[in-house]
């Protein structure tokens, strides 16, 4: 298990070494009341909403979509490898990858995986606040 409040660095090749489950988010660090999570992406997430806070991504390999729905629309954000997109809180969004991909998150400690409000849950979406590493 890695200290989250490690003074050493934590490589994130060898956090992401320590778990395979996809959208499963795993805890590295904590920042004042946020949580920096790790998560692997395959397939499709579920549709969901964080009603009081914004979700920060940063794709640290790989590439994602990001469906939202905004003003009664939809679109697709892809996020390629090395990018971040913030996705506003109260917006509508469902995180997939197609090839798989690698991400770092930084969300309110206690923020659930599937949001306020969401779709039903597939078997494979993991309903956490996040897990240690």
């Amino acid at each position: 298990m890695i200290d989250r409040m490690s003074t050493q660095p934590i490589s994130l090749d060898d956090a992401f070494a320590r778990f395979t489950d996809i959208w499963s988010p795993r805890i590295v660090a904590t920042i004042n009341d946020y949580d920096v999570r790790l998560a692997r992406f395959a397939g499709e997430h579920v549709w969901h909403v964080h009603e009081n806070t914004d979700e920060f991504f940063l794709v640290v390999d790989g590439e994602i979509d990001i469906a939202l729905r905004e003003d009664g629309d939809e679109r697709v954000v892809t996020v390629p490898r090395g990018a971040v997109f913030v996705v506003p809180r109260g917006t509508f969004h469902k995180p997939s990858a197609k090839d798989g991909a690698l991400v770092l998150l930084v969300e309110p400690s206690g923020t659930l995986t599937v949001g306020d409000t969401h779709d039903e849950v597939p078997d494979h979406v993991d309903v956490t606040t996040g897990h240690a590493l």
